[in-house]
């Protein structure tokens, strides 16, 4: 995979683009309508001819490449969110306790740059002047770039998200970002050239979509949501479970969709007992958390989860907790209430939704 530096993307034949760049962050916003090209020629688009699709910019991306995205322009290959995951984060984000608000660090860390380094006391997402990354925009490490969210061009230039809906909806839902808050994606492949059927064709191959309800249930690609944000999404509880069960029954290892692997397990496997579970409740959260990455470490690494997939190949822990006691590690970091001075996950979710009406 090669990567590019993101002051390729500062030129993209798409549209005319105005680039503003703060805090090494560029944002676009459109400053003619006319194509590129010289009087009397038809514009390449890289080999296309769309003039008139609504997503030219990102026609000529190609894999590698650290692409400047408009946040309302990304279409979702899910049709589900943890929505817990989503009030962690925006919990985090208004009501967090952190010396420079989490949004920040997930912002950096979303475009390549690992986390925030500073923040003026009036920092939004939608200023980045305002605050600044650990690194400058074309400083990006392999690790850097290995943590970003992803996506594939489609169709017309269409941008489709396959790493990330959390994240990029937590953005679009905080009082300082919105639809057109930019963020830089990760490039997988250009499929522009193919036909809507061929692309999803090959989106299936890859496993690049998801295309299963919270139910289990079969959803066609045509019943996507089109963008991010709480609204377009069906509640997957299951996927919450296993978010706030990350490092303690099982750890990220890139594979997209691993959750809802595993929160298919949970639904269909029944594993253990959800009927006392309260996800209003952070004890009865975090309890049902650890009855549920206590199972998960005692499978045998080629038991066969779902979809394929053995517990292994999901990134199943040896044991539980990485070894450690409860009163340690990342068990221990869930585990702390809003009262503490760095309260845990479960704990900013849980105080999101009482404060908001949503419990």
């Amino acid at each position: 995979m090669r990567f590019r530096s993101p002051s390729r993307r500062a030129s993209l034949v798409g549209a005319a683009l105005a680039v503003v760049v703060g805090a090494g962050a560029a944002v676009s916003a459109s400053v003619a309508l006319a194509a590129p090209g010289a009087p009397g020629t038809r514009p390449s688009f890289c080999g296309h001819d769309n003039r008139h699709t609504p997503f030219a910019r990102y026609l000529c991306a190609e894999s590698g490449d650290l692409l400047d995205v408009r946040i309302g322009d990304v279409h979702p290959t899910q049709p589900s969110l943890g929505y817990d995951e989503v009030y962690y984060k925006l919990g985090r984000y208004t009501l967090g306790k952190d010396a420079i608000n989490k949004r920040f660090d997930d912002w950096c860390e979303a475009d390549g740059r690992v986390e925030a380094a500073s923040a003026s006391p009036d920092a939004r997402l939608d200023d980045p002047t305002s605050f600044t990354c650990a690194l400058p925009a074309g400083a990006e490490t392999a690790d850097s770039i290995a943590a970003m969210k992803t996506v594939v061009i489609g169709p017309g230039g269409e941008p489709f998200l396959t790493d990330g809906h959390h994240t990029l909806t937590s953005f679009i839902e905080t009082p300082d970002g919105g639809a057109d808050l930019h963020v830089r994606l990760r490039v997988v492949a250009n499929l522009s050239t193919l036909t809507r059927q061929d692309f999803w064709a090959e989106m299936r191959a890859h496993k690049w979509v998801y295309l299963r309800d919270p139910q289990g249930n079969p959803v066609t690609v045509n019943k996507l949501p089109t963008s991010v944000g709480l609204a377009n999404f069906t509640d997957d509880k299951y996927r919450s479970l296993l978010y706030f069960g990350r490092d303690i029954g099982y750890a990220q290892n890139g594979l997209p969709f691993q959750e809802f692997y595993w929160g298919s397990w949970v639904r269909d496997s029944k594993p253990i007992d959800l009927a006392t579970w309260n996800p209003n409740d952070q004890a009865s959260y975090l309890a049902t958390v650890r009855a549920l990455t206590e199972t998960m470490t005692v499978l045998p690494w080629d038991a066969v989860v779902d979809s394929g997939f053995t517990a292994a190949e999901l990134g199943a822990l040896k044991q539980w907790n990485d070894g450690k006691a409860a009163n340690k590690g990342e068990f221990d970091k869930l585990s702390k209430p809003y009262s503490e001075a760095k309260p845990g996950k479960i704990a900013y979710a849980v105080e999101y939704k009482r404060a908001h009406g949503l419990s």
